[in-house]
């Protein structure tokens, strides 16, 4: 008799499920609507522009170069600028966007680091700094990559650009195309190495936004352009690195010298310490010991006055959540991506976090699906900003699969 009193209750329970998903929630008091804040924060800026360059109505660091630029890598702020615009000839510093349009390539499968890449006339006959290929000898990506990371070598940059594109000229057409999607609206290129040209220019500030791309894009190429010194030809051609900030700078990752009689001493130096990674770029220093200078300068007042803050990791559980008329009771919000924020050192304690995630939400729901979001903020300034989505899929309970689960619940009961 107890049996069939505990089997009828079972029943009543699961006839109330499905009672459930017939009748709408909301008839029962819950307002699917709610919102749940966790800071009180209600008048925040929506707009991430921080502006960290605010000394900047003149030259404070006193730069002697024709045009310089401190950026911040992760978010892309600039943190110090002097005539960042002004179009001047980058000389070999183009290889950037040469190393780019490289790493991509290698990245779609275009090439591989194995491929064998010959030597054309072209590219024998160039100038400047090179590693005297022989149009009878053929180099690995991998071998064309060090020349050109750590000796500037034109030629093999010829080279590379032949082979991706199959002539010299659609290959810088590719690089003006990069240079337009990037937003280098300061940028002209005329060709992939640098050598002096009519017509190619570019500004520090579009050398900044290029070498940001090719570092956090493709972070591989620091392998390469870390390396002081290494060797072609089985140890005949010795390769030595040109940026010097290699050996003396600390945390420095690169990126690119370049220097010709008109362009004179350029440089796009990059370095991460404690977190916090920076570009530091240099056009037209008069002499090759100021470029390398005025740009640990910039570094300096980086590293000296601003830090990143880690804010969200990608995947974390912020909450679990409710939910109504799903197959599941509950499911969990996480963080859509990772998020950081630059800010100056000394106001971390300063940081509030302003949460926004309905306290109960609907099905069907899908994986990834938005749930909310969390702002972190410093003195009413929105500093960064992360969605939070569903970690999994929920399907909508229906008559169906309510069914299926009674008679699930009934076997059990039964067992």
């Amino acid at each position: 008799m107890l049996v069939k009193k505990f089997k009828l209750l079972i029943f009543i329970v699961l006839l109330l499920l499905i009672l459930s998903f017939i009748f709408p929630v909301s008839s029962f008091g819950f307002n699917e609507t709610s919102i749940n804040v966790w800071s009180n924060n209600s008048s925040l800026d929506t707009s991430i522009t921080p502006n960290f360059n605010d000394e900047s109505s003149g030259n404070f660091l006193e730069i002697t170069s024709g045009s310089a630029i401190l950026m911040e890598q992760k978010t892309g702020n600039i943190l110090y600028e002097y005539n960042s615009h002004e179009q001047l000839r980058p000389a070999s510093v183009t290889k950037v966007m040469t190393l780019l349009l490289i790493m991509e390539a290698l990245d779609n499968g275009t090439i591989t680091l194995e491929d064998k890449v010959s030597c054309s006339e072209k590219a024998n006959s160039m100038g400047g700094s090179q590693i005297w290929l022989d149009s009878t000898e053929t180099l690995t990506v991998h071998e064309m990559l060090k020349a050109i990371c750590i000796v500037s070598a034109n030629d093999c940059s010829m080279a590379m650009s032949e082979y991706i594109c199959g002539s010299h000229e659609l290959f810088v057409e590719q690089m003006n195309n990069k240079a337009k999607e990037l937003g280098m609206n300061d940028t002209c290129f005329k060709n992939c190495h640098g050598l002096d040209e009519d017509g190619h220019l570019t500004s520090s500030y579009d050398i900044a936004l290029m070498s940001r791309e090719l570092i956090t894009k493709h972070p591989k190429i620091i392998e390469y352009t870390t390396t002081w010194m290494d060797t072609l030809r089985n140890g005949e051609s010795e390769l030595v690195n040109t940026n010097k900030l290699i050996r003396n700078y600390q945390g420095t990752t690169g990126l690119k010298t370049g220097s010709t009689s008109t362009a004179l001493f350029n440089l796009s130096a990059t370095a991460t310490r404690d977190n916090l990674s920076l570009i530091s770029v240099i056009m037209k220093g008069e002499t090759s010991n100021i470029r390398f200078e005025e740009a640990k300068k910039l570094l300096d007042y980086g590293f000296s006055n601003f830090q990143y803050i880690d804010c969200s990791k990608k995947d974390d559980i912020v909450k679990t959540l409710n939910i109504d008329k799903g197959i599941y009771s509950t499911v969990d919000a996480i963080f859509e991506e990772d998020s950081g924020c630059l800010i100056k050192k000394g106001t971390a304690n300063n940081i509030i976090s302003n949460v926004q995630l309905n306290n109960q939400v609907s099905a069907p729901i899908s994986k990834g699906q938005k749930l909310g979001e969390v702002t972190y903020s410093i003195d009413d300034k929105i500093i960064s900003k992360v969605n939070i989505v569903a970690k999994e899929e929920v399907k909508k309970l229906n008559f169906v699969n309510m069914s299926a689960r009674i008679i699930e619940s009934w076997f059990t009961l039964l067992r």
